[in-house]
This record gives C-alpha cells, structure tokens and sequence, in this order.
C-alpha cells in the first residue's frame, strides 16, 4: 500500500535536511515493492533557503488536507533566515498536532523540535535538538515540557528528532524503516552506500 510524506518546509529551512528525506525516499520509491510519496507544502512560494537560494513547494499548505499523508517531516533552518516565523506559526503548529492526535510519526531536523515542543506535543517526552555551547536552544526545547537527551537521534514513541543536518540521513532512514521494514532500510542503505553508524556514534554527546 502507498505511504504518504509530508515535508513542510519553513521559509529559511536547511536544504540539506530536507534533502536527506527526499533523496531516502526517492530510493525507496525506485526499489520498494509498495510506492512511496512525498510531498513538499509550505506557506509561501517561493522559499527563501537558509543560505539563499529559493525553493518552489510542490503545494501550499491551503491546498493540502494532512490527514491523506502517513507522517510528517519537518527540516529546521537558521533564525537569522526567518525560520522561526513561520515553523512556530499556528498553520505549521496545526499540521503538528494532526499528526500527533492521529499517533502518525514525526520526523523533526536539528531546531525543527522546537515547532514540535511549540505545538505542546513534547512535554514529559523524551527529544533532541542543535544542542551548542551555552545550551540556548536546549533550554528553549526543555522550556516547553519536553525531556532533552544530548544524543544524535532520539525517539519517543511515533516523534523522532535528531540534532542537526549530519543526522538527517540516519533519521530518514529509521523513518522509512518506521514505514516499510528494517530489511528494506539496510538494503536502501546500502544501495545509496551509507555507512552504518556505530553504537558508539548512537551514544555521543552533541557538545
């Protein structure tokens, strides 16, 4: 049966992280027996990127009903591109907590926890954030309620975070394994040759 990906995007997003999906999944789609889908929606078209240059959404957010997608993927972005403005307005905070009162899984990128901590989906759960010197962004995300654990990859029940752009890949690819099967991730894995990471790299503190 065909699964459906939304990947809302804020103006300001980091490609990078939004790539890791499509790309995970578009390799998905070529050797799965089931089809894969992924949609990019937004507020606006064209997207400003993190570092400039601009994206067309296939849809805008208006014309989509998120209840036909099976999970949410959310990038993170830079708050000196405008990213916040958007991921932590009530349209972006709606999409969240559809996905979240239908138990549906989130993927949430780098400081995109912090929309999901905004929409008060985290609180007394377990997430995961760009965790830097001075621990800004990690008292934001524990401001909201939520639990913050200071590895790469968290996941608490059907939300899934991880801490920034280089984390991206192995958080598509547990996504997809959510989706379809763990076989079927190793062998996407493979085919796109990505290393496994080690338990050690599992284990290692972001700061």
């Amino acid at each position: 049966m065909r699964k459906r990906v939304l990947i809302l995007l804020a103006n300001g997003f980091e490609v990078m992280e939004a790539g890791c999906f499509t790309e995970v999944f578009g390799w998905a789609n070529i050797y799965g027996a089931a089809p894969f889908e992924q949609l990019s929606v937004g507020l606006r078209s064209p997207i400003k990127t993190t570092f400039g240059f601009d994206v067309l959404p296939e849809k805008l957010l208006a014309e989509i009903n998120p209840e036909d997608f099976d999970a949410l993927v959310i990038p993170g972005g830079f708050e000196d591109a405008g990213f916040y403005q958007e991921a932590l307005s009530e349209p972006f905070l709606e999409v969240i907590r559809n996905f979240h009162n239908r138990q549906a899984p989130i993927a949430a990128v780098c400081v995109a926890s912090i929309a999901l901590a905004a929409a008060g989906i985290l609180t007394g759960k377990e997430a995961t954030v760009y965790h830097q010197p001075g621990g800004k962004r990690k008292t934001e995300l524990e401001s909201y309620g939520a639990l913050f654990v200071d590895r790469p990859l968290v996941i608490d029940g059907h939300i899934m975070s991880s801490t920034g752009p280089g984390t991206g890949i192995e958080l598509a690819l547990k996504l997809l394994e959510i989706l379809s099967t763990r076989e079927f991730a190793d062998e996407i894995r493979q085919r796109m040759r990505i290393p496994s990471p080690t338990l050690a790299w599992h284990q290692t503190a972001q700061v």
